[in-house]
């Protein structure tokens, strides 16, 4: 079997759809087979020493099974030329024959005679568009459909964005697998007194904090965690000395959520994070708060539970999945139950202990083996189809 990824989410961002791209190519060759897989992407626009680039260039040095297929333009003219003017310039052009094409990020690129894998994360886009630019929504109001048409079969994060894309979208459910993503076996309780020590002096964390980690954007609906993060220290006395650290990058339309967090008493921006500091950040943390609108799964919050650490979390979408009975979960979208599950994820002992006992169990549900394992029977299912003739 030869296989052609669309690996250009992988090379260009250290979280969501890349961290998924790169542990899902991982785990799967990590299956040890013979088969081939070409990871295909826009180089035009990076540098030599681009870490995702040296990264990929180090598994391909690594592995005889992968070949690169780099294409002369930048990803913006890419996405241009493929998405927007559907210039019908087929990806194996670069990649030479290919008996599947795999793209994990919404959209695909024009194939000749492959068969077609496409993953669909979410669809925010329709479920809330008011948290996304204008722009972007109207370029995947145009191309995810179009793409879902176009697939031979379509991957879900989650069984709700599977629903989604039946309700939404007009999606034959029997079209659509629900491939769950894992989480890295590191993420675990960290018990070095002498890591967590040099990691509080280091952010300078204070004694108590709820932690918050991903990208500050309106989905994540950081601005009424902020309202609720000020109720439940005035309702309760005890909790005054309790901070909310938000852990991220800022992404599109964060200006509001900036604001408010520099003018919250208590909240504390603490910007993009490593990732080897978050298994002892998330041991750290008095609970990790993920108040998502919409998910397409929720990474931080199976990472939380993995460390044992109490979680709160929105009660929508995918994260009753994620979260299981492992966590606490309220309607996101009212201040007031956002209080007082603060307080509860706080101030409960009962809580927090069924956290520190089913959280690593939920989250071991979760594994990229796992995942790699059921991507790698649907690859070949696709494969042993009839060929696509044109």
């Amino acid at each position: 079997m030869r296989l052609a990824i669309d690996y250009n989410a992988a090379i260009r961002q250290s979280a969501g759809i890349g961290r998924y791209t790169r542990e899902l190519v991982r785990a799967w060759l990590e299956l040890h087979t013979d088969d081939q897989v070409v990871l295909f992407y826009a180089a035009r626009d990076l540098a030599p020493d681009h870490p995702g680039l040296q990264a990929l260039r180090a598994l391909a040095a690594g592995d005889p099974r992968v070949r690169l297929a780099p294409i002369g333009l930048p990803e913006r003219w890419l996405t241009i030329v493929w998405q927007r003017l559907r210039v019908p310039l087929p990806v194996e052009h670069w990649t030479g024959p290919v008996d599947l094409v795999h793209a994990p990020d919404f959209v695909l690129p024009p194939v000749r005679r492959a068969r077609t894998l496409l993953t669909v994360h979410d669809l925010t886009f329709r479920v809330h568009p008011e948290t996304a630019h204008a722009n972007l929504r109207r370029y995947l109001n145009r191309a995810v459909p179009r793409a879902l048409r176009r697939a031979d079969h379509i991957l879900a994060d989650s069984e709700s964005t599977r629903r989604d894309l039946q309700r939404l979208m007009g999606v034959d459910p029997a079209r659509v697998t629900v491939l769950y993503p894992g989480i890295s076996p590191r993420f675990r309780r960290v018990d070095d007194a002498r890591r967590l020590e040099e990691l509080r002096e280091r952010l300078g964390l204070p004694p108590r904090f709820l932690l918050f980690v991903g990208t500050l954007e309106p989905r994540k609906n950081l601005q009424r965690l902020m309202t609720a993060f000020v109720q439940a220290r005035s309702a309760d006395p005890d909790l005054h000395d309790v901070a909310l650290l938000l852990g991220g990058r800022a992404g599109w339309l964060a200006e509001p959520i900036l604001a408010q967090a520099r003018a919250t008493p208590g909240v504390r921006l603490l910007g993009p994070l490593d990732d080897d500091d978050l298994p002892a950040l998330y041991t750290l943390a008095s609970a990790t708060v993920y108040p998502s609108l919409y998910e397409g799964f929720g990474f931080p919050a199976l990472e939380s539970l993995a460390c044992g650490t109490p979680v709160l979390a929105a009660n929508t979408s995918s994260l009753p999945e994620v979260v299981g009975e492992a966590g606490l979960l309220v309607d996101p979208h009212d201040p007031a139950a956002l209080a007082t599950g603060i307080v509860q994820v706080l101030r409960d002992p009962a809580l927090r202990e069924r956290a520190r006992q089913l959280g690593p169990r939920q989250a071991a549900h979760f594994s990229w083996a796992a995942a790699a394992r059921r991507l790698d029977a649907v690859y070949r299912r696709l494969v042993a189809g009839t060929p696509r003739t044109g």
